[in-house]
């Protein structure tokens, strides 16, 4: 087993654990144990940036170097990497175990699917002509910078839902962090889509093909503007918030699972 498949193993049981400190927070309600679960966070984060350079530094001595962005197990790997990033920039705003034990949870099950799948190639392979651009790392990188801002929308806008006042920060702030946080990824989405359109006429000759991928992404940034129309002039908040915020993610998920395994199209072999 390659030394970076043992790191991210290492990091799989790391989030598991932070899931598993979450738990006992919440039996326990002791405070000083949510300054551990941020300080087990920054360990977590630390080494998984690890294990991913590590991966990147084996890929040039195979002699196909390449950042670690360009297939699926790479892309299941690098989001909780992302999220967890979110999480640190917006610490100051998330010092909630409610938000931080979903965010953890969604980590995990990426991690952990990258582990265990066996229809998941793990090896690092090739890249095919269309990904052998520059402009893959700014691409992949917004992208998913603003699916990990997606996933604390979607939590916020989840727990919204929910009444359980011993667990669930107030309604108020849910809200406020649901809106901080389109704000960080919708402009990052946004790049993601214009860098991917310059990439796209790099490749195949076109910036806009309408292969599914694109048209799901597009569909997701609609729903997103939406959102931000709907609060900024609209004035909405709450509830109508919170259902957007959970749609949005939806189709974040379309977007990402949906067209690798339900459709077909230029980017089925990418993330």
């Amino acid at each position: 087993m390659a030394f970076h498949h043992k790191i991210l193993g290492i990091v799989t049981f790391l989030y598991l654990f932070l899931f598993l400190i979450h738990i006992i927070y919440f039996a326990v309600k002791k405070e000083k144990i949510i300054a551990f679960i941020w300080l087990v966070l920054y360990g977590t984060l630390g080494l998984h940036t690890v294990g991913l350079v590590f991966r990147w530094v084996e890929s040039y001595q195979l002699g196909i170097g390449h950042a670690p962005l360009s297939n699926f197990y790479e892309s299941l790997v690098f989001y909780p990497w992302c999220i967890s990033i979110i999480l640190v920039v917006m610490k100051q705003r998330l010092k909630y175990p409610a938000i931080t034990l979903c965010c953890t949870l969604i980590s995990l099950f990426l991690m952990g699917y990258a582990s265990i799948s066996p229809s998941v190639e793990k090896n690092i392979q090739p890249l095919v002509p269309a990904l052998q651009s520059n402009w893959l790392h700014i691409h992949v990188l917004t992208c998913f910078l603003a699916y990990a801002s997606f996933v604390v929308s979607f939590v916020c806008g989840l727990l919204y839902m929910f009444t359980w006042k011993s667990v669930v920060p107030p309604r108020e702030t849910l809200d406020e962090i649901n809106y901080s946080s389109v704000i960080v990824g919708f402009p990052m989405l946004s790049a993601g889509i214009f860098t991917g359109a310059v990439w796209a006429h790099y490749a195949w000759g076109s910036y806009w093909s309408w292969d599914p991928k694109e048209t799901w992404s597009l569909i997701t940034w609609i729903v997103y503007a939406v959102f931000l129309h709907a609060r900024l002039v609209r004035g909405w908040k709450g509830k109508k918030i919170a259902i957007l915020s959970i749609i949005g993610f939806a189709s974040v998920i379309f977007t990402y699972f949906g067209v690798n395994f339900v459709l077909s199209g230029l980017h089925s072999y990418a993330t």
